[in-house]
């Protein structure tokens, strides 16, 4: 669940569908066309599989009670000798003994005409078929009897069929077609009867399948119908669940239209995880450093706007008191002014680097010894200020980096140490590698940092509070430092305590990936 959360009431949104984008914008109603899509691709393929099954497994049932029908007629018709080990013992062999013991006509094996009619008269009789199903009895090439007696005309004494079937001298199954008839087609089983060497008639079983087809088709339209109520019940299911679903998204919208350059502060309050959570997750996180770069950019622009408009006023003060007529006046005036103007210039070549340093070629990367670096920074920190300066440590090795930078960043330290040290405080550099990370420290003895200010001096424009100090910068030193660190993909430290002194040291990996 989420909650709008911010700092003033939310302006008064727009439903979206009167912005006129209209009801299919909606993704509430697209995934609900999405599975009117799904659903009915699903039945295009299932209705038509499912009746194909059917069928297969009507056609299976019919052929195989057809084939058990005719296994009990062969049986007898055989006699028990003839039983075949693979019936002998099944449930075709059950029946025909029944059938034995019901009727004596059919024991003995037909040899003569009048004996195959008895024959079919006694098996017919003893026969309650399936429904649609056919026993038919053929002698002489004609129609003899049947079971039952009631037949659909294509199954008449003078049809077709009948005629096809009376003449048939093997044994033959399958299924006939009837094109235009209401019964679509009958599958059969024609056993020709032989007695000395000479067909004497025909047994067949049939069964049409318009019945069996029907009870599928019957099937179908129950499915359809059932399947077409579960489907629109669950389209409202799923309207509904998609509204709770996409509810947050919802939410996100309108948050994001209550944002605005003056009040960053509008979040979205997350309860549960999963992706939208995540997504609520992503989004105050977003908003939280946008925030802070606004935050940001309000104070730096209002710093610099500080800081340049000092020397902007003493430059303006003094040319306006400036006494043309005294030599003197005109040259003390013109050196402050220059003077001003440095401090100027120094200060916007400050913001320019500290600009640059977001840029990708900011960096000019070079093998570099770190031995040798180290001594000419040292040899240039000593021009600085009078200090008692120290070498403690020089690294042997090399690394990949960019000289000009890095010296400007110890160089930017020390001229920060030399402005809270005296000429009795000592200020030492050093060098090392330490598996695959370089180190360069500067240590100082002088009025040291308190915990506070520890953080807020690398941000720009800061200075430390308690400094007794002042210094002659903007307040840019430190996170130019930062800036070239954080380049070369490493990190400043600080240890500090009041009184004390402090050293920064940079960390930096010897190789940029």
């Amino acid at each position: 669940m989420w909650r709008h959360q911010g700092n003033r009431q939310p302006a008064k949104v727009t439903n979206h569908y009167s912005s006129g984008k209209g009801f299919f914008w909606s993704t509430r109603t697209q995934i609900l066309l999405w599975y009117i899509l799904i659903f009915g691709f699903i039945f295009t393929i299932f209705v038509p599989a499912f009746r194909h099954v059917l069928y297969v497994r009507v056609n299976n049932r019919v052929n195989r009670e057809i084939t058990e029908k005719m296994q009990v007629f062969e049986e007898l018709i055989g006699g028990i000798s003839a039983v075949p080990d693979e019936i002998e013992g099944t449930a075709t062999h059950e029946a025909a003994n029944q059938l034995r013991k019901a009727d004596k006509r059919l024991i003995a094996i037909p040899k003569t005409q009048e004996e195959l009619e008895e024959f079919f008269d006694a098996f017919l009789g003893n026969q309650l078929p399936e429904d649609d199903t056919f026993l038919i009895a053929l002698t002489e090439e004609r129609f003899y009897k049947s079971s039952p007696r009631a037949r659909p005309k294509e199954l008449s004494r003078d049809s077709q069929l009948i005629i096809k079937w009376a003449k048939l001298t093997e044994s033959k199954r399958g299924e006939e077609i009837l094109p235009g008839s209401s019964i679509e087609s009958i599958v059969y089983f024609a056993k020709p009867v032989k007695i000395n060497g000479q067909v004497m008639g025909v047994f067949v079983i049939a069964n049409p399948t318009s019945g069996e087809r029907g009870e599928v088709l019957e099937a179908v339209a129950v499915i359809i119908q059932v399947g077409s109520g579960v489907l629109f019940l669950a389209l409202i299911l799923a309207w509904f669940a998609s509204g709770k679903i996409l509810a947050p998204l919802r939410l996100l919208t309108r948050t994001a239209r209550n944002i605005s350059e003056s009040d960053l502060s509008q979040r979205i309050n997350i309860d549960g995880d999963g992706e939208l959570a995540e997504l609520a997750n992503t989004f105050n996180e977003m908003m939280d450093r946008l925030q802070n770069a606004f935050v940001s950019q309000r104070n730096f622009i209002n710093d610099a706007g500080h800081e340049l408009r000092t020397p902007i006023t003493i430059i303006r003060g003094n040319l306006e008191l400036m006494n043309n007529d005294d030599p003197q006046e005109v040259e003390e005036t013109i050196v402050l002014v220059n003077d001003e103007l440095e401090r100027m210039e120094r200060f916007v070549n400050d913001l320019i680097l500290l600009a640059k340093a977001e840029h990708p070629d900011f960096l000019q990367l070079e093998t570099v010894d770190i031995a040798i670096l180290t001594e000419e920074i040292f040899t240039k920190v000593r021009a600085l200020a009078e200090r008692n300066w120290q070498l403690e440590r020089v690294g042997k090795g090399k690394i990949i980096a960019d000289r000009q930078r890095l010296t400007q960043a110890v160089m930017n330290l020390a001229q920060n140490a030399t402005q809270y040290t005296t000429t009795t405080d000592t200020i030492s550099l050093g060098s090392l590698i330490n598996k695959d990370k370089f180190s360069f420290w500067v240590r100082d003895t002088g009025e040291g940092i308190v915990e506070v200010d520890q953080k807020r001096i690398f941000q720009r424009f800061a200075r430390a509070a308690n400094s007794r100090r002042r210094s002659e910068g903007a307040g840019l030193g430190l996170s130019i430092v930062q800036a070239i660190v954080e380049a070369h993909k490493g990190e400043i430290t600080l240890e500090s305590k009041p009184g004390e002194g402090s050293t920064f040291t940079l960390i930096l990996p010897l190789e940029l990936s």
